[in-house]
């Protein structure tokens, strides 16, 4: 199966917020037909009825993609109405977070092909980052295709084992809400320096996106980035001294932060 596949026979798209609406754009965008793509969702946004796609309505009766695209809170409510794509031939795509393959095979069936991915909202500027795993149903053009879905947000990564997931919440689902958080903290300590709030702001933000894609841009690892900025004695190893002290910097934190994402995750799975 390929993107031709997916224009012949139709994608599915069960839920279109943030997310969805990100991922839909990428696929128009990349040229995807907008009459291959049938949306449900309970309210569809004044963007989504402007893109030329099939709102509700009469479903394919075997689309090549069924995407799974609600909040955790929602899944009850929006399995039934995937049930039908439970044949086999339908590829099922779920983003819903701390929900396992596990709970879509006992509605679907052993026989559908299932791949749970775990994107993160910089997919919103096409800089996500998703994890994906499938089961065992899940042929290696499944993966593939999925991977060329997702790109369309981003890059993607592939699990060696589902139990991965939850530690890939933890870093990169939840993440971009630490690095927000990183953002504001900075601001609010450079405006305890003397800094008018919005100069301390535009800063801080300006600073973290433009280390953040230094980063990626680069080959040299953050490490060696890090004591390239570090003068001997100078303010940054002062900071640093602070920061990486490991019982009450980021090694402790962050280390504690994720733990406790993670365990959540884990919760929610099996809640």
């Amino acid at each position: 199966m390929d993107m031709n596949d997916v224009a012949k026979r139709g994608l599915v798209l069960l839920g279109c917020g943030k997310m969805g609406s990100a991922m839909l754009a990428g696929w128009l965008r990349n040229g995807l037909p907008p009459a291959s793509v049938w949306v449900m969702d309970p309210k569809p946004s004044d963007w989504l009825k402007a893109q030329g796609v099939n709102i509700g309505g009469d479903l394919p009766t075997n689309p090549a993609i069924a995407i799974i695209a609600v909040k955790p809170q929602m899944m009850a409510a929006a399995l039934p109405d995937v049930k039908i794509f439970g044949n086999g031939q339908t590829l099922v795509i779920s983003i819903a977070a701390g929900t396992p393959i596990a709970t879509f095979e006992k509605m679907l069936g052993d026989a559908t092909p299932i791949i749970r991915a775990m994107p993160n909202t910089p997919a919103a500027i096409g800089r996500g980052i998703t994890a994906l795993i499938g089961n065992a149903k899940t042929s290696p053009d499944d993966m593939d295709l999925a991977e060329a879905l997702l790109w369309s947000i981003g890059q993607t990564v592939r699990l060696e084992n589902e139990g991965q997931m939850d530690a890939v919440t933890a870093v990169s689902g939840s993440g971009p809400a630490y690095v927000f958080h990183l953002i504001e903290t900075l601001a609010a300590a450079g405006v305890a320096e003397g800094l008018p709030a919005d100069l301390a702001m535009q800063l801080a933000t300006a600073t973290v996106g433009g280390a953040g894609e230094l980063a990626e841009d680069v080959d040299e690892t953050p490490e060696q980035l890090r004591i390239n900025v570090t003068s001997p004695n100078g303010t940054t190893q002062a900071a640093l001294e602070v920061l990486m002290d490991p019982d009450t910097g980021f090694p402790s934190l962050l280390r504690r932060a994720v733990a406790a994402a993670a365990a959540r995750s884990r919760e929610l799975a099996n809640e």
